[in-house]
């Protein structure tokens, strides 16, 4: 068994660069992007949304790569993708160069990401590999954290134009080399390529509660992470307040985390998961009670449960259906979630016009909806 601490520590470092440079980086250049070629930050949003889009029809192709041959070429050409989608818009000086740019990054997001690293880890330790999952999202957990104030900085201090550039510079010299010298060569790799043959993966009735299940978060995740700030506005707290209450919820994912970790770890992930989905309905209830000054008491809830989910979305298809195609199955589970991802903010933008703060019942119901599938699993799936 390869010791799993030095593997830990590298694909949470080149998570974190990945997720700081790509998924978190509209929150901070789309502005002064938009601002200098002239056109609304929708342009900006939608290419990046058009990129989740491109990541989950991929994901499926790019899961039965790491299946075959391993995680150390497809997260090493990740970094390649990630950094000549940043280079590009850096360089971009038009609307199509800026959605080229996106495409490119969508490509780098889906081999790059979670589900790829997840999957790297599957055909490294097979069955054992919740430890090592645990621990890569438990440092990336702070990519934002990270990535937010230094892409911040480079803005005010170079521009955003040369931000990229250096996000970019940072997946050569940083990224690739960790993952090209860390993660260990995978045997029997051109064998297995040369005998491959797509496998048979049964769409029953796991593999679809599954799907509905992390999609269903991940629509909440998505609509939260565009909008948090705004709905705490909305139910009552000040502009300081949820502001503070969006920055609780980094360090609130990072403890659920080391919980899952420390103590949930010796029960079925299907317990943290069915926990996981109860957080948000519960800090809804309490904003709902105690009004807008209750905003961190949400933000807290939230973060707990979405830092645990974050873990299960790889550590439950695992227990239940094994190591054997793991790649391609959270390749086949996480497209929808992906979808929901990326259509998430709109939709909830246009909610929150009509609704206000109470979306939240919106996304209290998908957690909970979410939350009553997981009741129809099994710990196992049937042998097919």
């Amino acid at each position: 068994m390869v010791n799993q601490l030095p593997i830990i520590l590298a694909l949470g470092t080149t998570q974190t660069l990945a997720w700081a440079s790509s998924y978190y980086l509209p929150a901070i250049l789309a502005d002064p992007i938009a601002r200098d070629l002239g056109v609304s930050s929708s342009w900006v949003f939608g290419a990046f949304s058009a990129s989740l889009v491109l990541s989950a029809l991929l994901a499926p192709r790019i899961g039965r790569q790491i299946d075959l041959i391993g995680g150390r070429p497809v997260l090493s050409m990740s970094n390649l993708m990630l950094a000549a989608g940043l280079a590009l818009l850096g360089m971009s000086t038009s609307i199509p160069l800026m959605i080229v740019a996106w495409l490119l990054l969508g490509i780098g997001m889906t081999a790059g990401l979670y589900d790829a690293a997840f999957a790297a880890l599957g055909r490294i330790y097979g069955d054992s590999a919740r430890r090592a999952i645990t621990g890569i999202t438990l440092l990336a957990g702070f990519a934002s954290t990270v990535g937010w104030p230094l892409s911040a900085w480079g803005l005010e201090t170079i521009g955003w134009r040369n931000t990229c550039f250096a996000w970019s510079a940072a997946h050569i010299l940083i990224g690739l080399p960790i993952n090209l010298l860390m993660l260990p060569a995978v045997k029997g790799a051109k064998a297995a390529v040369a005998a491959a043959a797509k496998p048979h993966i049964p769409i029953d009735r796991t593999m679809i509660v599954l799907a509905f299940v992390f999609a269903a978060a991940w629509t909440v995740t998505g609509a939260m992470a565009a909008h948090l700030p705004r709905i705490m506005e909305a139910a009552g707290a000040t502009t300081a307040q949820a502001v503070f209450a969006g920055a609780l919820i980094g360090p609130a994912q990072v403890a659920a985390r080391i919980f899952e970790a420390s103590f949930l770890s010796r029960f079925h992930p299907l317990v943290s998961t069915k926990l996981a989905c109860i957080t948000n309905p519960i800090g809804a209830v309490i904003l709902g009670l105690a009004g807008g000054g209750a905003a961190s008491v949400f933000a807290v809830f939230y973060g707990s449960g979405n830092g645990i989910l974050t873990i299960a979305r790889g550590t439950l298809p695992l227990a239940i259906f094994g190591p054997e195609n793991y790649g391609y199955r959270l390749g086949i589970i996480g497209a929808p979630a992906r979808m929901a991802q990326a259509t998430a903010p709109l939709l909830f933008g246009l909610l929150i016009e009509a609704m206000g703060a109470r979306v939240l019942i919106v996304s209290s119901a998908l957690s909970i909806a979410a939350l009553l599938a997981l009741f129809l699993l099994r710990k196992t799936s049937p042998k097919s």
